[in-house]
């Protein structure tokens, strides 16, 4: 089972941090590979259980399901259902953390799954890089 965890300090109070992150169909606001995503069957974007259909600047696209939301504990997780990647079990998780001094925000993305050994090391690289690490410094550039 591969592991990702990847945080990042974002120099903005969790509350306005956890409002952005808490749209689960908000991505392309914030996503650099992001190009479009929308919420299956019109349900409300922070329906746990809801469905998020997206499509990627490189032109995959992916399904991932809502399976936890915490407005208290600023937390919430999610599965892929479909992915161009060969990833099976993806399970993802995203919490904010206030930091006090500073009034700033730890942003803690961490995802585990199942990848056949020859496309470990590359698809390892693109969560961690290209999605998380990507992603958090875009909302950081954005946010801050």
């Amino acid at each position: 089972m591969e592991r990702i965890f990847i945080s990042r300090v974002i120099r903005v109070e969790a509350d306005a941090v956890w409002a952005v992150l808490r749209d689960f169909n908000g991505m392309p606001a914030w996503h650099p590979a992001i190009v479009d995503s929308e919420i299956e069957d019109a349900r409300a974007a922070d329906s746990v259980g809801c469905i998020r259909s997206f499509h990627l600047a490189d032109g995959g696209h992916i399904r991932e399901q809502l399976t936890a939301l915490s407005d208290a504990d600023r937390h919430l997780r999610y599965i892929i259902l479909e992915s161009p990647m060969p990833v099976t079990g993806y399970d993802a998780t995203i919490d904010v953390i206030p930091i006090t001094e500073g009034n700033a925000s730890l942003v803690v993305w961490k995802a585990e799954f199942e990848v056949p050994p020859a496309d470990a090391r590359a698809t390892v690289d693109t969560v961690a890089g290209g999605v998380f690490r990507a992603g958090l410094d875009a909302l950081a550039a954005q946010l801050e």
